[in-house]
């Protein structure tokens, strides 16, 4: 069946994670946090993935701004910054306003003169997605942004990846899915979609019962997959 509904995960995907702590960093008055951004920006986002794992394991299901303040506080905690409430501040609101990747407004654009179908699926809370879209500008390319609040557990449970045929009404195999989470493109390969891992980091391919289909360093290839 050809492509027609590209689906996209939002954060790491579409959306810079890292810019948060970057940002900050970059800041007056944060020399010390300057010193240590990667290394909490990247335990920021293990351990945000990680509590939304074990929290679907243990039927313990709570919004994916909780998960990702707990991150953060482990993140700083681990770091020894967690005394300083004004920086823990900051990067909340920068994860709020988060910046697209610089490829996809093109990118977006280029799969809706296709004719296809675009939407996020993510475990991100409607209002944070809300406030990153808007603050990307890509509103006006997506059909919709599908969150896993509306089944209450998170990613690669398959009843989030049912919310794309149950919107859009298609076949899994009609569907692109496009993640920056190897395991995340993995569950959705196993579910029966067509996948696209957005690999930055030159990571070995996760050891899953599926594999993605596709593996790219960035989204510009994205309409040529669509378009198959």
């Amino acid at each position: 069946m050809p492509i027609t509904t590209c689906i996209f995960d939002a954060y790491g995907t579409l959306f810079d994670v890292a810019a948060a702590a970057r940002i900050a960093a970059e800041e007056p008055g944060r020399a010390r946090f300057a010193e240590h951004w990667p290394q909490i920006a990247e335990h920021w986002r293990q351990k945000q993935l990680q509590y939304t794992w074990l929290r679907a394991v243990m039927g313990q299901h709570t919004d994916f701004w909780t998960v990702t303040q707990d991150g953060l506080d482990w993140a700083l905690e681990a770091s020894g910054m967690e005394g300083d409430p004004d920086l823990r501040e900051r990067l909340l609101q920068l994860y709020w306003e988060l910046a697209a990747f610089p490829e996809v407004p093109k990118m977006l654009h280029a799969l809706k003169a296709q004719g296809k179908a675009t939407a996020i699926l993510s475990n991100g809370s409607p209002a944070m997605l809300e406030g990153a879209v808007a603050s990307a500008g890509v509103g006006d390319v997506l059909d919709d942004v599908l969150s896993v609040e509306s089944v209450g557990v998170f990613k690669p449970a398959s009843v989030v990846y049912d919310l794309v045929g149950e919107r859009f009404g298609c076949a899994p195999d009609e569907v692109l899915f496009v993640s920056s989470n190897g395991w995340d493109a993995a569950a959705a390969a196993g579910y029966g979609f067509t996948t696209a891992w957005v690999n930055r980091a030159g990571d070995p391919v996760d050891r899953l019962p599926a594999r993605p289909h596709h593996v790219l360093r960035d989204l510009t290839g994205i309409p040529a997959l669509a378009e198959g």
